[in-house]
């Protein structure tokens, strides 16, 4: 039936290595890397803490003593699951595709060994899903939750409650149906040893109990309330057509001081000038200055200048007349008329044509316009908030942008800082775009992994909120439900080197610490670079040929670039290449 072990009692369990079950763990180490310089550990893409017996004694009295046995219970369990699921990834992501089903279930176990958690010694493990069977039985050796619990004498009920929150966690993202645990014996209640069984949930007559405790404490109740009532109104904003895919999210002291200047300036009548890369969400802010005016029942009209040709743009700002040009079939109304009575949002001014900057300069002083072909003049009562990214006095030194202009636009100046001067803002703007990218999706990640996050801290956003947004999107949708957004999901190829993937000490065949077996070679010394090419079986013709190919690749077939790269002159390095055939 399906994957099965062989079924062994406890007394021969005892009689032979536990290891001789379980595949070889040197994968699951591999997976793990110390980069004590840095004060970080890894296991695969999720950052770990070593934490002393005593300090987790003291954490667990703490919790039952605050909040009572049953509800530190169920908070324990919970902390285990979600830890299984972590791992679940993990374990199929090195095993499921190589070596099969059973493998990567087993995988759990050992790495709650390689955890330090508890020696898990397989009795019973069947996995049939296409029959709808499943069972497993392990008895648990070196719980520390037994020795945790220790000093509180003999328990009424079992006490592994993290180990069995772990164990249906795994189990329940590996096969993609929940699974549950029950420990059938523990040591910490007085018997001989901790055994648990696991079967799928409805094979479990107190499963709706069990799973009650996933959700038990009246926070956790709480918080998916809310959370369904924000994607609720996520969804309303989404129908809004003035809703616009983020608002003015950061708390940076820069991003801060720069809001409330914002803010102070709304009730004014002055116009506004936004500058800023792009990027940085110059509309969001030009609407939040809308809506905080005594101008906010009015309309909010945006044009991007350099989205509209030359000798279109008159007409969008100023309307047109029928019969002005070929195909002026009817009169139409401009930004500005369109805008009366609210504000107007000049999307890249600096694009705007020398002859449409003049036509927009008379628009501030008079408060007036002229349609395109008409005749007379028209009132207009609007705001201008303008924004561009270019640089407003270079373009003035060039004669390219009016100086009058900018003069009458420079009243109220905000520069818009960029996300990589406001890294603590990153954090907060991801999380509101996963919400609603999964919203928009229909999506239920995990969030975002450990690499991922510190990815994103680090990287330098040359597009800023508008690129984070975008890479977050990319995430989304390169993520299964139930999984982490990792950092190649999020950022492709432009992954951060910074993070040193390949460099740190790993665990060694008796698992103590010691160099990665893939480590960087970036501080090997030369004799250890020779070394290997000996190891490798290279002769000097080979390495001599093969540097000859690296350095023509890597200067694309540029003879002269490829020569100063292996530091010889250009008829040396022709010569070479004429010795080994390489033209």
């Amino acid at each position: 039936m399906g994957d099965i072990l062989s079924r062994r009692t406890a007394d021969e369990l005892s009689m032979s290595p536990s290891t001789s079950q379980y595949p070889s763990a040197r994968d699951l180490m591999d997976a793990l890397r110390f980069l004590p310089e840095e004060g970080q550990v890894w296991l695969g893409e999720q950052r770990m803490l070593l934490m002393s017996l005593q300090a987790s004694a003291f954490f667990r009295n703490e919790l039952a003593t605050t909040l009572g046995i049953e509800r530190a219970r169920g908070l324990f369990i919970r902390l285990g699951y979600y830890s299984g699921l972590q791992d679940a990834e993990l374990g199929e992501s090195l095993r499921g595709e190589h070596l099969g089903l059973r493998e990567s279930f087993l995988a759990g176990p050992q790495l709650h060994a390689l955890q330090g958690h508890v020696q898990a010694i397989p009795v019973t493990v069947e996995i049939d899903p296409e029959h709808n069977h499943f069972r497993s039985e392990f008895i648990w050796k070196g719980s520390f939750e037994v020795e945790v619990w220790r000093s509180r004498g003999i328990q009424d009920a079992p006490v592994c409650w993290t180990l069995l929150g772990y164990a249906s966690g795994y189990a329940t993202q590996l096969l993609g149906r929940e699974v549950q645990y029950r420990e059938v014996e523990c040591l910490g209640c007085g018997d001989a040893q901790c055994r648990v069984i696991g079967k799928f949930a409805e094979k479990w007559s107190d499963h709706e109990a069990f799973s009650a405790l996933l959700r038990e404490a009246p926070l956790i109740d709480e918080l998916y309330e809310l959370q369904a009532r924000v994607a609720t109104l996520e969804g309303d904003l989404a129908r809004r057509p003035r809703d616009d895919d983020w608002g003015p999210i950061g708390s940076a002291p820069a991003f801060h001081e720069m809001l409330a200047m914002l803010d102070s300036a709304a009730a004014a009548e002055v116009p506004v000038l936004l500058l800023g890369e792009t990027g940085t969400g110059k509309e969001i802010l030009a609407r939040r200055l809308h809506e905080q005016s005594q101008r906010a029942s009015g309309p909010f009209v945006a044009i991007n200048c350099a989205a509209i040709p030359p000798e279109l743009i008159e007409s969008e700002l100023f309307g047109v007349e029928k019969g002005a040009y070929t195909g002026a079939v009817q009169s139409r109304l401009g930004r500005f008329e369109r805008a009366h009575g609210g504000t107007l949002f000049l999307d890249e001014l600096a694009e705007l044509s020398p002859r449409a900057q003049a036509a927009l300069l008379r628009a501030l002083q008079e408060q007036q316009i002229e349609r395109v072909g008409g005749q007379g003049v028209r009132e207009v009562d609007v705001r201008v908030v303008a924004a561009t990214h270019a640089d407003l006095n270079l373009r003035m030194e060039e004669g390219s942008f009016r100086r009058d202009l900018f003069f009458r636009l420079n009243a109220f100046t905000l520069t818009v800082p960029p996300l990589r001067e406001r890294p603590e803002d990153i954090p907060p703007l991801a999380e509101h775009f996963l919400a609603r990218c999964e919203h928009h999706y229909q999506r239920r990640t995990l969030g975002f992994s450990d690499q991922a996050r510190s990815a994103m801290l680090q990287f330098a956003w040359p597009g800023n909120v508008r690129e984070l947004k975008n890479s977050i999107e990319r995430g989304v949708i390169l993520t299964a439900d139930q999984k982490h957004i990792t950092e190649r999901a999020l950022l492709g190829n432009n992954r951060v080197p910074t993070l040193k993937r390949e460099k740190g000490q790993g665990l060694d065949d008796r698992g103590r610490l010691s160099e990665s077996p893939n480590a960087s070679a970036e501080g090997a010394s030369p004799s250890q670079h020779i070394q290997a090419l000996f190891d490798a079986g290279l002769t000097l013709e080979d390495i001599e040929r093969e540097m000859l190919l690296a350095a023509q690749a890597a200067s694309e077939g540029n003879i002269a670039a490829a020569a100063r790269r292996l530091g010889m002159t250009r008829p040396a390095y022709a010569y070479r290449l004429k010795k080994y055939d390489l033209r």
